[in-house]
């Protein structure tokens, strides 16, 4: 449990363990503001920098997190509770991967793009397509990846020419001011990256009033929808990532030991808190009870634990309030007719925040555990006839953010991966795409709003602006400027007789129209 004290600090403690590992300064909105001027101070000038200036200091943020992996690693699965294989595999390494992939496209994601021209009337009009940065961007992260998320946001922002905000989820404090040294290698200029430590209650709506041009937030779909509503009031864009209650389809073609197996790292790695990991598993009828039994082998093998020597598979919540959501929803769904189906549970001597792996049958669509976004180390499990009926549950949901499809006909998964409503889809695999730096990532429904990673993601660091060159020598006006006559009208009507005329005579009676008013491009009388 993580709080805020008296004297205005956050403490951290070790959700595994019990004990205090850190406390911190809560920032004021006094210190936003000032923060907030410096970072709109020093955004002209490291916009201004050249490129590759800006990618030397990137560089040098991974070149620290080399020199210090297991302290990073450490204080992720210390901070949230995770293992420390899953805090490097599934945080470091990914985020140090989209650095490395984000420098070296941000030129092409960057570079002028030059449009085809539209249509022949408009021969003489060049138009380019180029990136601005909004300007100072703020990004909020939440407690359940509170490196790897942020990290790719950050990195892009930075590139892009923006000066960046960011406030860690106050849970995991420790990690958020881990984040803050690894940036702070790089040496940038003062007011370029600008890290806050304030309670999310109030954070959103402090970003907001302090002036931040763009809002990046990823957490619970109600804030999520209240942020936007305020961002509203001044137009202020957004990107929001609400989480997911991500469904898992198994055809009757499967590899099932892979399949199971996929289930168990996507449904409980970091004990299940993952807003793209599997909370719901439809399986074919003819092969449900072969996949529950590889399930079951697998769950109960699982060991949950401290992690003391690499060996433990789950770790600990990160919260006592998501425990006892995850509760709630187990108990709910047994009032309702589920069945324990398998489970695994935390080693006798496990202390902290542990909660047992769960596999529930018998469920349906109207339990929590099937509707809603479950957030812990419990899956559900149905049998279906038909993929329409595989898909018409799989989508039923209010929350669309990634899927799965799990066959031994990549063609077939393919057209089944079309028709599921959620960002991103995977074949044969599942909670690993957010650590592809090429793809976006993001969801349909109420999962959220925007896109991050990859080059829609990057894009989202940028206002596009077109900028239009007239290219005709000696070209003075267009010819349908003032003075209007009626030449000038006969000769708009002759551009689409020439363009779309039926017959030869239209066309040419339409050509003859236009010639006679275009010399007025030439002429500089503007009385003419």
């Amino acid at each position: 449990m993580k709080k805020a004290l008296k004297n205005d600090k956050t403490i951290s403690i070790n959700p595994a363990t019990g004990d205090v590992i850190g406390e911190f300064q809560i920032d004021s909105i006094d210190v936003l503001t000032a923060a907030m001027k410096e970072a709109r101070a020093a955004q002209p000038a490291w916009a201004g920098l050249p490129l590759k200036k800006r990618i030397k200091y990137i560089k040098k943020i991974r070149a620290y997190m080399l020199e210090n992996l297991d302290e990073l690693a450490g204080a992720v699965s210390s901070d949230n509770g995770k293992t420390r294989i899953e805090a490097l595999g599934t945080e470091i390494v990914p985020a140090a991967m989209s650095l490395s992939y984000y420098c070296k496209k941000a030129p092409a994601f960057l570079e002028d793009r030059k449009l085809p021209m539209g249509n022949i009337m408009f021969i003489n009009k060049r138009s380019r397509i180029v990136r601005v940065p909004f300007g100072v961007v703020g990004i909020i992260s939440p407690w359940n990846y509170p490196f790897a998320i942020p990290f790719a946001e950050i990195i892009m922002a930075l590139l892009a020419g923006n000066t960046v905000l960011f406030k860690a989820a106050s849970e995991t404090q420790v990690v958020g001011h881990a984040l803050n040294r690894c940036i702070n290698a790089a040496g940038m200029p003062a007011g370029v990256f600008n890290y806050i430590n304030m309670p999310g209650s109030i954070a959103g709506d402090a970003f907001l009033d302090a002036g931040i041009n763009k809002l990046f937030f990823t957490g619970s779909v109600p804030i999520g929808k209240y942020l936007m509503k305020k961002a509203a009031e001044t137009l202020t864009p957004v990107s929001l990532e609400l989480g997911g209650n991500d469904a898992m389809i198994v055809c009757e073609d499967a590899d099932l030991k892979r399949a199971a197996a996929g289930a168990i790292w996507a449904g409980f790695s970091n004990s299940g808190q993952s807003c793209g990991g599997v909370e719901r598993i439809y399986v074919q009828r003819k092969v449900y009870n072969e996949f529950l039994a590889y399930l079951k082998q697998g769950i109960e093998s699982m060991k949950i634990g401290c992690d003391t020597d690499f060996n433990v598979d789950m770790g600990a919540m990160c919260t006592r309030r998501q425990m006892d959501t995850v509760n709630m929803h187990i108990q709910d769904a047994l009032k309702k007719g589920a069945k324990i189906y398998a489970q695994a549970k935390p080693s006798k001597d496990a202390k902290g925040q542990f909660l047992q792996c769960t596999v529930l049958t018998d469920v349906n669509h109207d339990m929590l555990v099937m509707k809603d976004e479950t957030f812990g180390p419990v899956v559900g499990v149905m049998s279906y006839d038909t993929i329409d009926e595989a898909i018409k549950l799989a989508n039923d949901s209010n929350l669309g953010l990634t899927g799965s499809v799990w066959s031994g006909s990549r063609r077939k998964a393919m057209k089944i991966a079309r028709r599921i409503e959620a960002g991103a889809i995977t074949i044969n695999d599942h909670l690993m795409s957010h650590g592809l730096a090429e793809t976006p990532w993001g969801g349909f429904k109420e999962s959220g709003i925007g896109r991050t990673h990859g080059d829609i993601g990057f894009a989202e660091m940028t206002e596009p602006q077109v900028i239009v060159n007239e290219i005709l020598p000696f070209a003075r006006r267009n010819f349908w400027w003032h003075p209007y006559n009626p030449s000038v009208y006969e000769g708009l009507k002759g551009v689409l007789q020439v363009l779309y005329g039926k017959g030869l005579l239209l066309r040419i009676s339409g050509l003859v129209k236009l010639l006679k008013v275009f010399p007025r491009t030439f002429t500089t009388d503007i009385k003419k």
